[in-house]
């Protein structure tokens, strides 16, 4: 979504910025709503008091709210990284991948450096989850750059590997000898993200929220921001006028790799205190939708986020209260980015 600036009640055009802004999200999230609400009683349910049973299993309550707000911690950070590559038109679509390296370098050192303080220990594992997504994408970057692969191809080949490759180190090398999962040994207390409000609402939260001005900063009020948008507005004249694009493609898949790295570690040193196959609820996937959904904004994928996290934990309520299939939620957000983003596209079109 985009938030207009600047505007105040007395010019002519608030009106009309108001619409072009507001609009498309508004009509395209009613109408998928609708369609939403054929599908549930396709499914044998009333769909307002099945929206009603999401709306409260998402927000209903503390427990509720911390779900969701947890929920909405990686799709945040890992949409604030991808709105970087996107706005280069450096189309990342390995964030999934770039979350699993994150968590597994990470890991690592939070299996490996049980012993550290944890002061000098936490930043050590944030930074390993960062340098761990930024060297993923990295190698998509640089078959982009010197041999000209497409970016699409290569980032979403490479989730499957980092998956299976943080399957094969959690069932072999890293599993733990004292345990009958194919998980490793719990991270040691050093390891820990602190708890900052709530039983469960960690410091992650918290820099997933910090990082939304700094995310804005650099896009908009930097050199580096500048020239990304540049070569995303038209590589070719951004080329010509001194802008290396190439250096700016491997930048902005490196930031958004870093991101999606940060997010994995986060969840694994927060929530699941291990390294295992199963960390992800296809984050890197559904960020990608924020992402778009935000208009690349921060304070939009802010928004986007959250309204995401709720619809995946109000479509857990509904499962248990009707037995819709928890997948519900997966249509309805690919239904909601549809039509959102058609209703812009044809804003658009009626307005040039």
């Amino acid at each position: 979504m985009v938030f207009p600036q600047g505007l105040s009640t007395g010019e002519p055009a608030v009106a009309r910025r108001l619409v072009s802004a507001l609009g498309p999200a508004l009509l395209g999230g009613f109408v998928a709503l609708g369609l939403g609400a054929f599908l549930v009683r396709m499914a044998g349910a009333d769909p307002l008091a099945a929206y009603g049973v999401m709306v409260r299993g998402a927000l209903g309550g503390q427990r509720q709210l911390t779900e969701t707000i947890l929920t909405a911690c990686p799709l945040l950070i890992i949409g604030l990284g991808l709105a970087v590559a996107f706005r280069s038109q450096v189309w990342n679509i390995g964030a999934e991948g770039q979350y699993f390296m994150g968590a597994l370098a990470g890991g690592f050192l939070a299996l490996q450096l049980g012993d550290l303080p944890k002061a000098l220990l936490a930043p050590l594992i944030l930074a390993g989850g960062l340098a761990g997504g930024a060297l993923w994408a990295l190698i998509p970057g640089l078959l982009r750059t010197r041999r000209g692969i497409s970016e699409i191809i290569t980032t979403l080949m490479l989730n499957y590997v980092a998956v299976l490759l943080l399957q094969y180190l959690a069932r072999g090398p890293l599993r733990d000898p004292a345990g009958y999962l194919p998980q490793s040994a719990q991270f040691a207390d050093a390891a820990r993200l602190p708890i900052v409000w709530s039983p469960r609402i960690h410091l992650g939260v918290v820099l997933a929220f910090l990082l939304v001005p700094l995310v804005y900063l650099l896009i908009w009020r930097t050199p580096l921001g500048f020239r990304l948008r540049a070569i995303g507005a038209n590589a070719n004249v951004a080329r010509f006028a001194g802008i290396n694009v190439e250096s700016g493609i491997l930048l902005a898949l490196m930031v958004s790799g870093a991101l999606a790295g940060l997010a994995g570690v986060i969840e694994v040193t927060s929530l699941h205190l291990r390294l295992k196959g199963a960390i992800s609820g296809g984050y890197g996937f559904s960020a990608i939708l924020v992402a778009l959904l935000g208009r690349m904004n921060p304070l939009g994928i802010v928004v986007a986020a959250l309204f995401f996290a709720a619809l995946t934990i109000g479509a857990e309520a509904m499962h248990t209260a009707y037995g819709l299939p928890a997948a519900l939620a997966q249509a309805l957000q690919a239904i909601i980015v549809l039509f959102v983003l058609g209703a812009d596209a044809y804003f658009r079109m009626r307005n040039s």
